[in-house]
């Protein structure tokens, strides 16, 4: 996969999709089977998964968010070129390009930015934790949850928690309950002007590994794999 300029044009495209299969129930047009590329991408605290099928022989092209069609066009004569759709608010392009021996290379750009430029500053910007409660009643429960730095706001699966800090020495705690399991995180500063505020976080009192976001952008289902 490469990544060109993000200075980007949109030629000979539509800006409206072209909708010739509505009759057909959105979960049966799903086939994952046809995805061709695939994109993890946290906006606006929220994790999110985009694919594109883009069928050769049929001249169809799709974009899914989070198992969600939100652009289709079909018939398409013009296999390469770029397709813009929105998530919250933030600009996003899939660009297709032709590759040597007729193949074709897919890049996603976000607000601009390439998805290698975009998930270098989003590691900057959030803290990522996976969490996996196996003691669950029915079935083990999956937690992601997020910080972003400068708002210090905390997403859970997606949703902003509202949650009250409290001072501690060296720095606060934020506790908050999910089913059975206790979570604290905590905020300490490091000593130094380099690292800053360390945020760590707690499950039933054990420290949770930190995820990586570089890792986690570039494995999209094996954290959004049930999303809707």
């Amino acid at each position: 996969m490469s990544f060109l300029s993000p200075t980007l044009r949109l030629e000979n495209l539509s800006t409206q999709p072209t909708m010739t299969q509505d009759h057909v129930p959105e979960d049966q047009r799903y086939n994952k089977q046809n995805i061709v590329a695939q994109w993890c991408v946290p906006i606006n605290g929220k994790m999110y998964r985009i694919e594109l099928e883009h069928g050769t022989t049929s001249g169809r092209r799709m974009i899914w968010v989070n198992g969600r069609e939100v652009l289709r066009r079909d018939w398409m004569f013009k296999l390469v070129g770029e397709d813009t759709f929105h998530i919250d608010q933030t600009r996003c392009i899939i660009r297709v390009d032709p590759a040597p021996g007729f193949k074709y290379e897919y890049s996603l750009y976000i607000d601009g930015k390439s998805h290698d430029q975009y998930t270098e500053d989003m590691t900057r910007q959030y803290r990522l934790w996976l969490y996996t409660d196996d003691a669950a009643a029915e079935a083990p429960q999956e937690y992601r949850i997020m910080l972003k730095l400068d708002t210090l706001s905390l997403y859970v699966n997606d949703e902003l928690r509202t949650e009250e800090s409290v001072f501690v020495h060296g720095g606060t705690d934020t506790k908050f309950l999910l089913q059975d399991t206790e979570f604290v995180l905590q905020a300490r500063s490091s000593g130094n002007k380099h690292d800053g505020i360390v945020h760590t976080l707690l499950a039933n009192g054990v420290p949770v590994p930190e995820a990586k976001m570089q890792e986690i952008m570039q494995e999209p289902v094996s954290i959004l794999q049930s999303s809707n």
